[in-house]
């Protein structure tokens, strides 16, 4: 382990180092007239930039598309949420497993605890310990109770798990250990003091670490991700090829220059993006702890944040890719043959990342995934919500993005440069290279 953990911290030492050598060597080699203009650190957040940046939020926010789709991916996430409560609100019927015997008292306790929870419960009974875990695992019943002395379930439940089963399952564990206890003490200060301590029974899951509330939330934040992404950088490449064929470009370089203003739109779509974004995920949370869903119960602040700064990072890789495509295009017919190649790495990074959240285990495939710029958006929140994760890998993952989208952002400014303003046909990537 610690050998690999040296290995990958070297290999992004050299790749930062290669970085930073090629970038020194190829500035030497491009003539002064063609290098691009650095600005000062305050005109990035004040004059053509953030006008640019303005300019594009105010557009997009304003525009139908962006409430209707607001609108629409809230009832979605809504309906999600609200669903499977209502489902299980209809017809939560609890069947217990049960090995060996179960007082006649204990049933009618069970089940007038169930009736108290707004659910039913009904009793089957097995000959051995190995059928009721069997039938636990294909999903039959919700628990097991093995010679009144033992309690097995699926999953794990958090602390802050207020499900019916999860509060049946601990009533159920601190009645058979109150019985238990009372079986074993009598009415001496000894047995008494028994009987005070008495801890519930010991709940046994078949699965440990992960719980199926997890593996929803890896879901859901893998496919908030590729909407996102989708969505975002197809509309920036439209956005650029539309100004480039209306000739609005001509009129907005003539006072912009091109790295300032491909930086403005990349920031201002990319705000309206993280705008969406964090309204949707602040929606799920309120909603499901207003109508008590446990869909996202277990998911703390860290697979939020990591969703969402994912999100970020994998927007500020592929942007600028999608924007010098846009550069390139000047009908409408050529953007789905310049955004398929690009949403390659996408599609298959969403594919390998849900498929390995679906089936709740972190595959070789998933975990090299997590350190590829062009997959790591999809594979590493997945990873985190495994918990497989240490600090150290999850910050070489986003030290390799990075360093990947500072050298993709400089090819595609250049790209940009050369062929926002070449009309008449689609301009060749050979084209650029050679111009």
């Amino acid at each position: 382990m610690r050998t690999a953990r040296y290995v990958i911290i070297v290999a992004v030492i050299l790749v930062v180092t290669g970085l930073r050598l090629w970038r020194r060597r190829r500035r030497r080699r491009t003539p002064k007239s063609e290098r691009p203009i650095r600005l000062p650190r305050r005109e990035w957040a004040t004059g053509d930039v953030a006008l640019v940046m303005g300019r594009e939020l105010r557009e997009r926010i304003r525009g139908r598309f962006y409430l209707v789709g607001t609108v629409i991916i809230l009832i979605v996430v809504g309906a999600a949420i609200v669903i499977p409560v209502v489902r299980s609100s209809k017809t939560a019927s609890e069947t217990v497993g049960v090995v060996g015997t179960l007082p006649a008292a204990t049933r009618t306790w069970l089940v007038a605890a169930a009736h108290d929870d707004g659910a039913t419960a009904r009793f089957v009974t097995f000959p051995t310990k190995a059928r009721a875990t069997a039938s636990l695992r294909t999903g039959h019943i919700a628990f097991a109770i093995v010679h009144g002395g033992e309690i097995v379930v699926e999953d794990s439940f958090s602390p802050t798990d207020n499900s019916t089963i999860a509060q049946l399952v601990r009533a159920v564990a601190t009645r058979l250990g109150d019985q238990r206890a009372l079986a074993a003490a009598g009415l001496s200060t000894q047995q008494a003091s028994i009987l005070g301590h008495a801890q519930p029974l010991t709940v046994y899951a078949l699965h440990h670490g992960t719980t199926k509330r997890i593996y929803a939330t890896s879901l859901i934040g893998v496919i908030l991700i590729f909407i996102m992404l989708s969505q975002y950088n197809t509309w920036l490449l439209v956005g650029v090829m539309e100004e480039k064929a209306s000739r609005v470009v001509e009129v907005l370089l003539a006072a912009v220059r091109p790295v300032k203003l491909l930086s403005g739109k990349v920031l201002g779509i990319g705000l309206a993006a993280m705008l969406q974004a964090s309204v949707v995920v602040t929606f799920a949370l309120v909603l499901s702890q207003a109508i008590g869903s446990n869909l996202l119960r277990g998911a703390g602040p860290q697979e939020i944040f990591v969703t969402l700064g994912w999100l970020v990072l994998g927007y500020s890789l592929y942007c600028w890719l999608y924007a010098a495509a846009g550069s390139m295009a000047e009908r409408q017919d050529q953007v789905q043959s310049l955004a398929l190649p690009l949403s390659l790495p996408m599609i298959v990074g969403y594919v390998v990342s849900l498929t390995a959240a679906s089936a709740a285990t972190p595959s070789l495939v998933l975990r090299i995934f997590a350190y590829v710029p062009f997959t790591a958006p999809f594979a590493m929140p997945v990873l985190v919500g495994f918990g497989v994760v240490t600090w150290w890998q999850f910050a070489t993952s986003v030290v390799l993005t990075l360093a990947c989208t500072l050298a993709v952002a400089r090819v595609a400014t250049g790209i940009y440069r050369r062929a926002i303003l070449r009309t008449g046909s689609r301009v060749r990537l050979r084209d650029v290279n050679t111009s």
